[in-house]
């Protein structure tokens, strides 16, 4: 068994959840393409991240060369979009990977791709390392295997959605007005003032 079936079947599976997720919740994703000028229809981004689950459930169940290929394709464009968004500073508040709006581009996101990418690349020069195939190759049923992957693949998940918020500083963003308020010229404050001018002159006429 190559050294590699373990960190490819994480890379694999990472793919699969993201492009499942990506379909269900397109809206974030697409925001992030828009902002570097790239096709944005929801229409697209949920035939690509189909792509991306059928690229991912394929790497899974077969680990040959075509599939290795195109698993290290994808993860090489995913870290193209984290460089280039991270170079040029844009303002995004998800880089599209698991479809959420708190997960911004992060140096982590590019290593993690990165990674991926080599793994899956060296798949492809020695294939093999269908999940069937590897599992049969294990002790006790596969079952440790099985759980290495599913930590890690967790872990690999950890790393790209909740260590990027964490990166953020408490309170960031709080001193921010909503969109609601803005939209409303944060007519609220202003009727307070208002009414409290208003509750002044009365009194002061009443004296």
């Amino acid at each position: 068994m190559s050294v590699l079936a373990g960190p490819f079947a994480i890379a694999a599976t990472l793919l699969l959840i993201g492009g499942a997720l990506k379909v269900i919740r397109p809206d974030d994703t697409t925001g992030a393409l828009r902002a570097l000028g790239l096709p944005s229809r929801p229409s697209l981004v949920r035939m690509g991240a189909g792509a991306e689950a059928v690229i991912g459930a394929g790497a899974l169940a077969f680990g040959d060369r075509a599939f290795a290929a195109a698993v290290a394709l994808s993860y090489l464009g995913f870290g193209v979009f984290v460089a280039v968004a991270l170079a040029k500073q844009l303002p995004i508040a998800s880089c599209g990977c698991f479809g959420r709006s708190d997960t911004p581009p992060t140096i982590t996101h590019l290593v993690v791709n990165g990674c991926a990418a080599l793994v899956a690349a060296g798949v492809a020069l020695d294939p093999g390392v269908g999940l069937t195939r590897v599992v049969a190759d294990q002790p006790l049923a596969g079952i440790p295997f099985l759980l290495l992957v599913a930590t890690g693949s967790s872990l690999a998940f950890l790393a790209l959605t909740a260590l990027p918020r964490a990166r953020i500083p408490a309170g960031a963003g709080r001193d921010q007005p909503s969109p609601a308020s803005a939209d409303r010229g944060d007519a609220g404050s202003y009727d307070f003032a208002a009414l409290r001018s208003l509750g002044t002159r009365n009194s002061a006429m009443r004296s």
